[in-house]
């Protein structure tokens, strides 16, 4: 369908721009006001990166804060699309409740009717081309700064001009086209025209891609005679209809509940599209009633449609709000929550690529995700229990409890639970990095993607060691059981004290333990050749029990200092006055190798 509608749409274009002039002015506009509505989103994401997320987080936890909320926001940006995009990336990194996108998504339906308030009570009765001109020469001298925030409100001004500029053009293009051909000849009457023209004002919205450009076209058609108001009616009709293609395409990468909320979204138009048009008379009498009391005059049309498109969203919020609870437990039963698959990610999907925030908190629960995956492999290739070792409350004995041999693939199981995830982590980190985004920002990305990678690696050393510690722990082998039993417990130990890091209130968390255990890995590591060495005089162990020993104690140790390190990156907080005494009174690497050859 895709690949049939692009040629059809060329073609129309060519056929157009052949035979009339004054197409080409109307296309033309319509083009330039696509073109603006884009910089204005665009100069909205320079937004964000934390101020704009935050602010959308903390004010939709309510359904009446997530109308309001999306009621201004789309009102500011001038798109309802950018805002259920925002949603659906939201929503996809579990920033946000459904119930808050479904309020935030409906706020923002009302909030896009101002545009149509704008351009038919200034738009049309100003020669508005005169104020894009300077916006365009201003904009131009902004985005080449280099703050963000300044190319952002650049691209918001330029994006202005350029609204400006397509209405301008639309404008004259209808006036001019009036001459040659009367569109009003097509018009038609009737439950056949209101349906005929819903369906055509949904077309032109899928095509594109913007209700606001639909309404635009259809308040300066209108304007210019070309169609009836009956007809401009249903065309308000089928934009909002046509509009929630915008939430079906964003919704196409996203999780479950990304899909949830473009099914909301589809649902709202719907049921209001049918309502508005089974009571269509009514709605006309209510909006000359409205129009008088605001003092519009009774031939301003293109007043009385901006009315009319309030109304319509403003009654879609009215029916689907107390519907609420009812319209979440359909959706839920609609579009269930897939059983977890700790093999596949989970979080990063390119709903989320399109916002920072959501990129960041995504990451973060991906490389979670991961970590709980490795720590279990970890603990089951040295044939240990991860719960057994949380509740106990003498982590050595339950490690020589331990004795019975798991059933595990390891390679197996690395592949598919630890290997693919770490995979679409560098994915994710490189496709951030393509992206125009701030250096900290990048930075914490990529501290998170080193955190993955310790994990990735811890595995592969306990892989290697899995098979000798199997085989000297299954059943007792005198002091050689010890030795490994001895490793299992060091490695069992580290993995108890993260799970303890992540139970505790992120507030309270110290790094400083950190170096303690990294102290306490590089002594143990350098006493271990000696021990060994003593163990063979006493004849205690073989040499190709030692020589077996000293290399998974290599294995062992890289595995700690790995699961160390990822933790410390992964938990420990890099901001504020108590992270920044901790930088001060952690350790470096030389002190630590000092300390772990003091033996203090």
């Amino acid at each position: 369908m895709k690949k049939l509608l692009l040629p059809v749409i060329l073609a129309a274009l060519i056929l157009g721009f052949w035979n009339s002039q004054d197409f080409q002015e109307i296309a033309a506009g319509v083009a330039i006001f696509l073109f603006g509505m884009l910089m204005l989103e665009d100069g909205f994401k320079l937004y964000s990166g934390g101020t704009l997320e935050s602010i959308l987080k903390k004010i939709t936890d309510s359904t009446p804060k997530a109308l309001c909320t999306g009621f201004v926001a789309a009102t500011a940006m001038q798109s309802s699309s950018l805002v259920s995009v925002i949603a659906i990336s939201f929503l996809s990194a579990d920033l946000m409740k459904l119930a808050a996108g479904v309020g935030l998504m409906y706020g923002a339906d009302i909030g896009t009717t101002t545009g149509a308030w704008l351009v038919a009570g200034f738009g049309l009765k100003v020669k508005i081309s005169t104020y894009a001109m300077p916006m365009l020469a201003i904009s131009i001298v902004l985005v080449f700064q280099r703050s963000k925030y300044i190319r952002g409100a650049g691209y918001v001004l330029a994006g202005l001009g350029f609204l400006f500029l397509g209405i301008h053009h639309m404008k004259e293009g209808f006036a001019a086209f009036n001459e040659q051909l009367d569109l009003a000849q097509f018009a038609m009457t009737g439950a056949v025209g209101l349906v005929v023209f819903t369906l055509i004002g949904a077309l032109a919205t899928v095509v594109m891609q913007s209700s606001h450009a639909t309404m635009v076209l259809v308040i300066t058609a209108m304007a210019a005679n070309q169609v009836s108001y009956e007809n401009a009616i249903a065309l308000v009709v089928g934009a909002n209809v046509g509009t929630t293609i915008t939430a079906i395409l964003a919704s196409l990468t996203a999780n479950f509940q990304g899909k949830r909320l473009a099914l909301a979204h589809v649902i709202f138009k719907l049921v209001t599209a049918v309502v508005c048009l089974v009571l269509i008379n009514q709605l006309v009498a209510g909006v000359d009633r409205i129009s008088g009391w605001l003092g519009i005059g009774a031939e301003d049309y293109a007043l009385k449609l901006a009315v009319f498109h309030t109304m319509f969203n403003v009654i879609g919020v009215a029916i689907m709000v107390p519907m609420m609870q009812r319209l979440l437990s359909f959706l839920e039963r609609t579009i269930p929550e897939p059983e977890p698959d700790v093999s596949k990610p989970r979080y990063l999907s390119e709903a989320v690529d399109g916002f920072p925030a959501t990129m960041e908190v995504a990451m973060r629960k991906e490389v979670k995700h991961l970590q709980d995956n490795a720590i279990e492999l970890i603990a089951h290739g040295l044939n240990l229990h991860r719960h057994d070792l949380y509740e106990s409350d003498d982590v050595a004995a339950t490690v020589a409890a331990s004795t019975s041999p798991m059933e595990l693939d390891i390679d197996e199981t690395y592949e598919t639970r630890v290997k693919t995830l770490y995979s679409a982590i560098v994915e994710f980190a490189t496709r951030a990095g393509t992206r125009n985004l701030p250096a900290d920002f990048m930075e914490r990305i990529y501290l998170l993607r080193d955190s993955a990678q310790r994990n990735v690696r811890a595995v592969k050393a306990v892989k290697h060691m899995r098979r000798n510690a199997t085989a000297y722990t299954s059943h007792p082998q005198g002091k050689a059981t010890d030795l490994y039993n001895g490793l299992r417990t060091e490695i069992a130990r580290i993995l108890v004290e993260i799970h303890k890091l992540d139970e505790s209130d992120p507030e309270l968390r110290s790094s400083l333990w950190l170096d303690d255990e990294r102290v306490q890995v590089e002594r143990d590591k350098k006493n271990s050749t000696r021990m060994i060495e003593g163990l063979i005089r006493e004849r205690q162990i073989g040499a190709a029990t030692a020589t077996s020993f000293l290399n998974d104690s290599d294995y062992a140790y890289e595995a700690m200092s790995d699961l160390i390190e990822a933790a410390r990156v992964f938990y420990i907080e890099t901001d504020g006055a108590i992270a920044e005494v901790e930088r001060i009174l952690a350790l470096e690497e030389d002190e630590i190798e000092e300390l772990s050859a003091n033996g203090r």
